[in-house]
């Protein structure tokens, strides 16, 4: 998984998203319940373990995604059910029910991190794109998940002024 965290990086460094103003019951009522709780278990294996209050970040992205590209909307959905039926296939359980390092044996066995990120493409290639890139982009597009890997102020966020008025680290 530390490939896809990498590729998450380059992904993420690019660009930023921009929080809806939506009430959190539309985002529930959306993506559902159930798949919100698989995005949020996946976020949970993906993000650093420094990341804290996951679920509410996860949440408060999934707003944005809802109010401004139903279309990726969909498509998470689409490749959460997808892992949801896999992770049943293989382990007679859905995904937020398994142990986390169970979780990303899901992953790995699925073969997520060589996968190609293809909107179109195979279900895995969709996992890939709509779910592991998405959640990947939403946290290192932001201040904190840039923190994480020395990106001080994403595209997109205030702030960026006052890093340039202090001097070297020397």
């Amino acid at each position: 998984m530390a490939a896809i965290g990498a590729a998450g990086i380059a992904v993420g460094a690019g660009a930023a998203w921009t929080a809806s103003t939506n009430d959190q019951d539309e985002t529930v009522a959306s993506i559902g319940s159930d798949e919100l709780e698989t995005i949020i278990a996946a976020a949970e294996i993906l993000f650093p373990s420094e990341v804290e209050a996951i679920g509410s970040f996860v949440e408060q992205y999934l707003d944005a995604v809802v109010a401004e590209r139903p279309e990726q909307a969909r498509g998470i959905a689409a490749a959460v059910d997808y892992l949801e039926a896999y992770s049943r296939a293989w382990y007679d359980t859905g995904f937020t029910t398994l142990e986390p390092s169970t979780r990303d044996d899901v992953f790995v066995r699925m073969d997520v991190g060589s996968a190609e990120p293809d909107p179109s493409g195979s279900d895995v290639e969709r996992v890939r794109y709509y779910l592991v890139n998405e959640l990947l982009f939403a946290l290192y597009s932001t201040p904190t998940g840039g923190a994480l890997v020395g990106i001080e102020n994403p595209q997109g966020y205030p702030g960026g002024l006052k890093s340039y008025q202090r001097g070297p680290d020397r």
